[in-house]
């Protein structure tokens, strides 16, 4: 019976895959409004019906996704951490990390949902908690990387100050290729924020 089985379980777990990769597609490239079940479902080549036995409703879909964004932002994180360079270059290479996830295709779905959550009240129940644990761990992440002790309040105000500038940059870049601007600013503020640091130790 488990071989029988197995491959089933494989194929339910691709099919949830692609569903999930399909929506944020979706959602970067279309926006929220486009982005339905059965839009998902033709785009991952699956049946509608089979995209509703993973996923009943469209919110359970775009909650589904939403998770597995921050699952691969938190893996690919977990990567750059590994290699990251040391002294003022470390600094510049973490903000320059965190800024380029709030520029990618990824933030842009993300945006998308937010924008829909503040008009809809149950989409936004589902969302808001969502959000928060995103946003601990995140921090949590960017201080570890920065080296930042867990009793430096000064320290988290800025690690909070360097997620709440990228997030802007990310929507600065929605509307028009804001890439140069972008740069100059990631590296006059990692230089701010290796000074402060350094002041510290």
């Amino acid at each position: 019976m488990t071989q029988t089985r197995e491959p089933k379980q494989d194929r339910s777990r691709a099919t949830r895959q692609r569903l999930l990769e399909a929506t944020i597609e979706s959602l970067a490239d279309q926006g929220w409004g486009p982005t339905t079940v059965a839009v998902v479902a033709e785009r991952a080549g699956v049946s509608r019906g089979a995209a509703q036995h993973h996923f009943p409703t469209r919110e359970d879909l775009i909650t589904a996704a939403l998770e597995y964004m921050f699952e691969i932002r938190m893996g690919q994180a977990m990567a750059e951490a590994q290699s990251l360079p040391v002294g003022t270059n470390k600094t510049e290479a973490v903000v320059r990390a965190i800024i380029e996830y709030y520029t990618s295709p990824m933030f842009k779905a993300a945006l998308h949902v937010w924008t829909a959550a503040a008009a809809d009240p149950a989409l936004k129940e589902r969302i808001v908690p969502l959000e928060a644990k995103f946003g601990r761990v995140a921090h949590k992440m960017t201080a570890t990387a920065l080296g930042v002790a867990k009793d430096d309040r000064v320290g988290h105000e800025l690690v909070q100050a360097t997620l709440d500038l990228a997030r802007g940059l990310g929507l600065a870049d929605m509307l028009t290729d804001d890439s140069v601007r972008r740069g100059q600013v990631t590296r006059r503020w990692a230089k701010t924020v290796d000074q402060a640091l350094t002041l510290r130790d």
